[in-house]
């Protein structure tokens, strides 16, 4: 998970920044509040090899964590479990054949 938060801040900072940003500002209404920034943020990362591996890998928990989110809106943090479900399943992908520069390649 570590390594997908690293990418994404690498490749998407900005987009994360506004996302963030939004997210402290709205406790209890962020979903609807950030759901622009959201999109600009899953767009960015949506197209990164080694984001796109770590979904493919822990699709289910992934799923499960977003659920939970939807579910549990003014209170995420009741949402703990299925993060840590969530980031145990990334931690264990492999990542050693993925590409994580793939901007490097086109240029």
């Amino acid at each position: 998970m570590q390594a997908a938060m690293d990418i994404s801040a690498k490749y998407c900072q900005k987009e994360l920044e506004s996302y963030g940003s939004c997210v402290s500002s709205n406790p209890s209404t962020w979903q609807q509040k950030c759901h622009e920034l959201k999109m600009k943020v899953a767009h960015c990362t949506a197209s990164h090899p080694v984001i796109q591996k770590i979904k493919r890998d822990c699709s289910k928990e992934f799923v499960e964590f977003d659920k939970c989110l939807r579910e549990n809106q003014s209170t995420p943090t009741s949402c703990t479990s299925h993060v840590a479900r969530f980031v145990g399943c990334a931690e264990t992908v492999d990542l050693s054949k993925v590409e994580t520069n793939p901007a490097s390649s086109s240029t």
